[in-house]
């Protein structure tokens, strides 16, 4: 049973799918920097590529992903043509090296473009990086998934499909842009079924007029259509941010008090019906690749979030993509005209980064092993800050310098976890808070 401390939860603080984060990221990093890590990836390294298509048809109000709207077809084709560029020039750069066993498509929407499209920028993929046998998952919407995407996806041996779901109930997807009726996720998660292909879905807690009852009855038909991967996130509101937020009522949205209430019972009903968890807001099937790999200790964490991808390099492909090396991250330029006109000229497309010191390598790890074990032992000369508030409260125990998080912690693993962050600032508003 988790206890409720707000005192502990009203600091913002970063999801950390890399440290250091992208809020440190600076100019000083680009093509030099990618070209020279790209020279230094030998012929049996294990890469993982990602591949960013930063459009949708329908533009949700919550979102805050880098997207904008697939409403002309020649934008769409010109961003292929720029994609294709961009893959024959990463896979001339490493002329053979590196074995890419894992792809994935994220967005945005990758079914914004046209099947044919999407067709193309994989067989060049699998042309370029000899990726015939690569374990390959794509995020779609089910608003624009018909029949013939679906079978598709089984005909080119896509492995997952993430479904983005967010909530089930009409009023709550009225709030926020996003009307998809239960019976369209429904027949696309049976077709993805029969066509041999795995699926996962993205819920929310915290959205707009959202009550506690919305959010267990999305679960329940959640748990009946028995997704392998479930992601629970919180709604981060951030209208300053993000100016498409604007258009939701803030007076409408669930407290903290409430959110932990949410995450509280998401975590309680998907467990009861026999999902894992894994780290603090990722659900999976016991025989799923991310619950083996968490029940063995090699859960791992990046930009996708919790993962089962063993690799130390991926590469970030399209406009905003990011690429993280050992001792380097590395983000491409974001807006997709600026993207396409570096690629059309010959550039590799890096446009922003940090160098990961020594410093930022031992921190990160650590933030990595509490986040996806729980626990951490800690190497002489690394940080151990102050952590009596979570101890005291039950939520952490040290031992030496072994630091192990109790099963209470996990709402607050984020919070622990920012303990060892150098950069945070204490009035950071960059970032959500942690339910």
């Amino acid at each position: 049973m988790w206890t409720y401390h707000p005192d502990l939860l009203a600091r913002p603080v970063p999801r950390y799918t890399s440290y250091p984060t992208a809020a440190q990221f600076t100019g000083d990093v680009g093509p030099a920097d990618m070209a020279a890590r790209l020279d230094g990836i030998a012929a049996r390294d294990a890469l993982s590529l990602y591949v960013h298509i930063p459009y949708c048809h329908d533009i949700c109000w919550y979102c805050g992903c880098n997207t904008g709207a697939a409403n002309r077809t020649h934008r769409l084709s010109a961003y292929v043509e720029a994609l294709e560029r961009e893959i024959a020039m990463i896979a001339a750069r490493l002329a053979g090296r590196g074995r890419v066993a894992r792809i994935a498509f994220g967005g945005g929407s990758p079914n914004s473009l046209p099947l044919v499209d999407f067709i193309r920028l994989m067989q060049q993929i699998i042309l370029c990086f000899d990726a015939h046998h690569a374990d390959v998952s794509v995020e779609l919407d089910p608003r624009r998934l018909d029949a013939q995407w679906i079978d598709a996806m089984g005909a080119m041996g896509i492995g997952r499909v993430n479904l983005g779901v967010q909530t089930f109930s009409p009023h709550v997807q009225t709030r926020i842009g996003r009307i998809q009726p239960i019976d369209m996720v429904e027949r696309a998660v049976d077709r993805l079924g029969a066509a041999g292909v795995a699926t996962g879905f993205d819920l929310m807690y915290g959205l707009p007029g959202q009550s506690m009852d919305d959010l267990i009855a999305t679960l329940n038909a959640t748990v009946r259509l028995a997704p392998a991967r479930i992601a629970l996130f919180g709604y981060a509101h951030m209208p300053r941010l993000l100016p498409r937020q604007r258009r939701i009522d803030a007076g409408d949205l669930p407290d903290v008090a409430a959110r932990f209430a949410m995450a509280a019972a998401g975590h309680g009903l998907l467990t009861g019906a026999g999902y894992r968890a894994i780290g603090f807001d990722h659900f999976a099937l016991p025989t799923d690749g991310l619950a083996l790999a968490a029940a063995d200790g090699h859960l791992r964490r990046n930009f996708q979030g919790f993962t089962d991808d063993p690799a130390s390099v991926l590469i970030g492909l399209g406009a905003s993509a990011i690429s993280q090396f050992p001792d380097l991250l590395v983000q491409n330029e974001k807006q997709a005209g600026p993207y396409r006109a570096m690629v059309e000229a010959g550039h590799l497309p890096a446009a922003r980064g940090i160098a990961r010191t020594a410093e930022d390598r031992r921190r990160g790890a650590i933030v990595e092993s509490l986040l996806c074990r729980g626990m951490v032992d800690l190497a002489d000369g690394d940080p151990l800050p102050d952590l009596s508030r979570f101890v005291d409260r039950g939520l952490a125990r040290v031992t030496g310098r072994r630091i192990v998080l109790t099963a209470a912690a996990l709402p607050y693993a984020r919070s622990i976890a920012a303990a060892f962050d150098a950069y945070l600032a204490p009035e950071e508003n960059r970032f959500s808070h942690a339910v």
